[in-house]
C-alpha cells in the first residue's frame, strides 16, 4: 500500500470516529412510510441461506472491497392475494444525508418468485437514460451511484452498519408503462399506497475492517 493510500485510510478512520453518532435512521425506512399503516409488522419470513439469520455479520465477500455480492434472499410461495413484489435494500446507519442510504431497488417482481440473488441482477444492457435492463426482467430503481446494486461500504471507524432488506407484497401490479424507467424510493412509496398486503425484513450487518481494505 502506498503512502497516499495509508494517509487517506487514516483520514477516513478519523472522520468515521467523528461521525460515530450519526446513525440509526430506522424511521426513514421504506417500510415505515404511510403505505404500511395497515401492515405495521412484518409477516413474511424473509431469509438468507448464504448469510444466516437476520442480523448476521456479512463477510468480506459482500463488501465493495470484496466480491460486491448482495445477500441471496428467499421467502415462501405467495398466496392468492399477492400480485407482485418489490425489494428495497437500505443502510440505516449511513452518516450523511440524515436518512437511510438506498443500495438497491427492484420492482415488478412476479408473484411466482421466491428468491432474489446476484444472478437475478445480471444486466442485459444500460440505455442512455441510465435504465439497467436485467435478465430477470425486474425494474431497477434509483440509488446514489446509479448502479444496479451498491455493495456494503461503511466508513472506516464508523462501526457496524445495518443493511435492511425489505420484501413488499402488493395486492395489485404496478403499471410498467407509468412507472419511471428508474423509479425512486419516494415514487414507489406513493404508488404502493393501498396495495401493501404483507412484507418481510432481513438485516445484514457489516463493519469495514482496516486489514481488508
Amino acid at each position: 500500500m502506498g503512502l497516499l493510500s495509508t494517509i487517506l485510510k487514516y483520514v477516513e478512520y478519523a472522520l468515521g470516529k467523528l461521525l460515530i453518532s450519526r446513525r440509526g435512521y430506522d424511521d426513514g425506512l421504506f417500510s415505515r412510510t404511510p403505505a404500511f399503516r395497515k401492515c405495521p409488522e412484518p409477516t413474511i419470513q424473509l431469509s438468507s441461506l448464504d448469510c444466516g439469520p437476520s442480523y448476521s455479520r456479512l463477510s468480506h465477500d459482500y463488501s465493495m472491497f470484496g466480491k460486491g455480492l448482495m445477500p441471496t434472499l428467499t421467502w415462501p410461495e405467495a398466496n392468492e392475494n399477492i400480485r407482485e413484489y418489490l425489494v428495497i435494500i437500505e443502510d440505516v446507519d449511513a452518516p450523511f444525508g440524515g436518512k437511510p442510504n438506498v443500495h438497491g431497488i427492484y420492482a415488478l417482481i412476479p408473484p411466482s418468485t421466491t428468491s432474489l440473488s446476484p444472478h437475478d441482477l445480471e444486466t442485459v444492457d444500460t440505455d442512455v437514460k441510465g435504465q439497467h435492463r436485467l435478465k430477470s426482467g425486474f425494474r431497477v430503481g434509483k440509488n446514489r451511484r446509479n448502479v444496479v446494486y451498491i455493495p456494503c461500504r461503511p466508513p472506516l471507524g464508523h462501526g457496524p452498519h445495518r443493511y435492511f432488506c425489505e420484501l413488499v407484497a402488493l395486492s395489485e401490479k404496478l403499471d410498467p408503462d407509468t412507472l419511471s424507467p428508474v423509479p425512486t424510493k419516494e415514487e414507489l412509496a406513493e404508488l404502493v399506497k393501498g396495495k401493501v398486503v404483507a412484507w418481510g425484513e432481513w438485516v445484514g450487518v457489516y463493519e469495514s475492517d482496516w486489514n481488508e481494505r
